[in-house]
């Protein structure tokens, strides 16, 4: 899947003990209406899949005897537990902007509507809000002719929002619109507010299926090789590195500075990275680096001047955050904690560095940080996110609830939300993958 599916994508290694079982509604006894004549095309819930374990992990499973950690297989069951000709279903999109969410959501309608016949499709406007009576958000009617051109779009056609929402108020909207399966595409945020959700449907006893999509160009979410939105975020940030080059060498001592989104995890700037060989400097929040002293970033920066006359930086958005934190931190809606701007941060202690030296550079500062984000997706992101809206489709209406849609090892699967929030995804600084970006750059360690 993908021009991106390298080692880093699929460096999920279980290291502990993890439910992987998958809940069900009730028993399927409704004969699917999907037109699938070779018994070949279905599913069952024995299909399983294995997952890479730790040399530690490994062992323990051996000498106590315990089985190896499987997930289920994610895809179409030949017996059904929703009967469609009385079946509604919603969609909410959460969370920041990425590239392919309309996708999802197109992907979702015409799965509904062609293949199981399901005629009532609603768009909840403007995230978990449009659940809450007091924000009066309309809801959107979906259908195959709203959607049909969403895919050119980027963003997402139903609005999103952030922080979180009283759950019992949702789960109360849920049952007056009598929805049966409620999809959820978001982040790390939003699957803990599926979670909840879920729990509080299992308390009154209901029958709605939950099913998340995996959302954040990030690519930080554990328990899936790639998220979608990522692909397109790289190809992105390598138009960003591009530019900042042609700017760096076009005259003496030029810097070229891009800083890429990416939180807690580095994998868009170190993927961009090694698509364009051009970076000298890559920062990631994984890989913490010193600023001043004899092997800190400027002084290895000074002498990259010296030797080639131009060098490229591409810094994550949380990378270095030790020095742009304030004393008191600050948090947004959702609970995420505010970044300091290490771009803005970085171009002025180069300026300041150089200047006390009398040392003329010429730095271009880039950061297409909410371009990225809310471009159309590429090709390679479509496709994979017309799989997930179309497994996402087939687990609910299977009765299947409280899981999230994965690619892992080659094949779409179905994890419970909570090992989906167990940990987060980072990258390996032992990997193959970032001695490879090493390698690419020619960075030494940037630490006294």
């Amino acid at each position: 899947m993908g021009n991106c599916n390298l080692e880093m994508i699929d460096e999920i290694i279980v290291d502990q003990d993890v439910d992987l079982s998958i809940e069900n509604l009730g028993p399927c006894r409704i004969d699917t209406p999907l037109q699938k004549d070779d018994p070949c095309c279905y599913v069952s819930d024995e299909m399983r899949i294995s997952l890479r374990l730790s040399a530690e992990y490994l062992k323990e499973c051996k000498q106590k005897g315990k089985p190896f950690p499987t997930l289920e297989l994610a895809g179409p069951r030949a017996k059904i537990y929703f009967d469609p000709s009385k079946t509604r279903a919603a969609i909410v999109t959460c969370g920041g902007l990425c590239p392919g969410i309309n996708d999802v959501i197109r992907s979702i309608v015409f799965t509904l509507y062609f293949s199981y016949g399901i005629r009532y499709i609603f768009g909840i406007r403007y995230g978990l809000q449009g659940f809450i009576p007091r924000y009066k958000h309309e809801l959107m009617e979906l259908n195959p002719d709203v959607v049909s051109n969403i895919h050119e779009l980027g963003g997402t056609i139903l609005g999103t929002s952030r922080g979180p929402q009283p759950i019992e108020e949702i789960v109360d909207a849920l049952e007056r619109l009598n929805i049966h399966l409620l999809f959820m595409i978001g982040g790390d945020g939003t699957f803990r507010a599926a979670k909840k959700i879920k729990e509080e449907i299992k308390n009154r006893r209901l029958k709605i299926s939950v099913v998340a999509v995996p959302k954040t160009i990030d690519n930080d979410i554990y328990f899936i090789s790639k998220t979608f939105g990522f692909d397109t975020s790289v190809e992105m940030a390598c138009q960003a590195i591009r530019c900042a080059h042609t700017e760096a060498i076009a005259a003496p001592n030029g810097i070229g500075l891009v800083k890429v989104m990416g939180r807690y995890s580095g994998f868009i700037a170190a993927a961009a990275t090694l698509a364009r060989k051009e970076v000298n400097f890559c920062l990631i929040p994984e890989d913490d680096f010193d600023l001043e002293g004899p092997k800190g970033l400027l002084a290895v920066l000074e002498k990259r001047l010296q030797a080639r006359k131009h060098a490229v930086i591409v810094v994550a958005e949380g990378a270095g955050q030790k020095y742009v934190q304030p004393e008191k931190p600050q948090y947004d809606a959702s609970g995420n904690l505010k970044l300091g701007d290490i771009g803005k941060f970085l171009k002025e202690k180069i300026n300041d560095y150089f200047a006390k030296k009398n040392t003329e550079i010429y730095l271009r500062y880039i950061d297409p940080s909410y371009i990225i984000r809310s471009v159309p997706a590429i090709v390679d992101d479509r496709i994979y996110c017309g799989f997930l809206g179309q497994y996402a489709v087939h687990a609910a209406m299977a009765g299947k609830t409280g899981l999230m849609v994965s690619y892992i090892n080659d094949r779409f699967v179905h994890v419970p939300l909570q090992a989906a929030i167990t940990k987060r995804k980072q990258v390996n600084l032992k990997s193959r993958f970032w001695q490879s970006v090493l390698e690419s750059t020619g960075q030494p360690s940037l630490k006294n």
